[in-house]
């Protein structure tokens, strides 16, 4: 059997390797703001305590490391995960409002 993905309209930004400007301001949407600040996302060390940091999203699957370039999703229900450009941009594209 074949299936089709429904169209639904998903929110997502491009992590670009921060969450603030220079200054300390956000500049992600206010629902990663709330994640970020409720440690949904969170940085953390591959290296067993060690810079540099990484950033890490509490999933429905668990934790999953976010790469510099990778989307981060926010579902029809809320929750959070990344997703690979390659993947995201083959999967989605803008909403025309």
């Amino acid at each position: 059997m074949k299936y089709r993905k429904k169209p639904i309209v998903i929110e997502a930004f491009r992590y670009d390797g921060d969450l603030m400007d220079s200054n300390g301001k956000y500049y992600v949407p206010d629902w990663a703001v709330n994640a970020f600040e409720n440690h949904v996302m969170f940085y953390d060390s591959l290296a067993g305590g060690f810079p540099p940091c990484e950033l890490f999203i509490n999933t429905l699957e668990g934790v999953h490391h976010v790469s510099v370039g990778d989307y981060i999703i926010k579902g029809i229900k809320g929750e959070l995960y990344p997703c690979k450009p390659d993947i995201f941009e083959r999967t989605y594209e803008e909403e025309i409002e």
